[in-house]
């Protein structure tokens, strides 16, 4: 494990749960009616059921800015920036911040808000609903360094949702470049879509090549595959399967939170 990996997430094969915030100002889904204080009000309700469901971490992300950008109106960087402000005296477990999909902005927002780790697509070529992806982790990383935040825990996604890759290494070969070229402090495996799992012999394949660094699952894990997926994975990323109906686009269930992070401990041996 790697030190900033073992420094913000204390617990052994640590969960993370999102905080998916309503769509902001600019994007087409937008509630106009509802304004910056129904954004605010809906991540308030989701942080405190998933702390009081006993979750490691959580992440706040703008899932419901659809269509994508790979470079976010600066209002959704501020809007973000606002709400985690107006947030922070209740956030009780380390957090991190995802901007999708630009990993510029999400480490502008991860050092204005003091977020322990960041989430983000940052090495790979791929072809994508949202056109040619080509992300730039160096030109990331040295932004950290320059706004101050050295410190900051960087997750890497390699398997982006809705895109697929160019690269004709295999899921493996890619893993394993990365972590060599690029310093992740996580290498995260993904599904095609938000809410739709990794295959379980991707990231078997990957934590075996991987052995020394943390590798999560990063979308679709279930109530009833969460304990299957922390045999082999060093940890995972939730949402949608802690929202109402298991629907990613429901506010937080709390009974399902709860229920979640029981079966956790569970597989923990807690």
């Amino acid at each position: 494990m790697t030190e900033k990996f073992r420094r913000v997430f204390k617990a052994a094969k640590p969960v993370i749960a999102m905080v998916h915030l309503g769509a902001l100002p600019g994007s087409p889904l937008h509630d106009e009616e509802g304004g910056i204080e129904a954004l605010v009000e809906g991540a308030a309700r989701d942080l405190d059921a998933l702390q009081k469901a006993g979750f490691d971490a959580i992440m706040f992300g703008n899932e419901n800015d659809r269509p994508y950008e790979f470079q976010v109106d600066t209002a959704s960087t501020a809007t973000m920036a606002y709400v985690i402000g107006r947030l922070h005296e209740r956030i009780s477990l380390p957090f991190g911040v995802n901007v999708l999909w630009d990993p510029v902005s999400t480490i502008a927002l991860a050092a204005a808000t003091g977020a322990s780790f960041v989430r983000e697509i940052f090495t790979g070529t791929y072809a994508s609903d949202m056109g040619p992806w080509t992300p730039d982790a160096g030109k990331a990383m040295r932004y950290r360094d320059r706004l101050g935040r050295s410190d900051l825990a960087m997750l890497y996604n390699i398997s982006a949702e809705f895109a697929h890759s160019l690269d004709q290494r295999s899921l493996v070969d890619r893993a394993r470049s990365t972590v060599f070229s690029s310093i992740p402090d996580a290498v995260l495996v993904s599904g095609q879509i938000t809410g739709e799992a990794a295959a379980l012999s991707d990231l078997e394949a990957v934590k075996k090549a991987l052995p020394t660094t943390p590798v999560l699952a990063n979308t679709g894990v279930k109530h009833a595959t969460v304990a299957d997926v922390l045999k082999i994975a060093d940890g995972c990323i939730v949402g949608s399967s802690l929202k109402v109906d298991g629907n990613t686009w429901n506010p937080v269930d709390p009974e399902r939170a709860t229920e979640f992070m029981r079966l956790v401990r569970t597989a923990r041996g807690e």
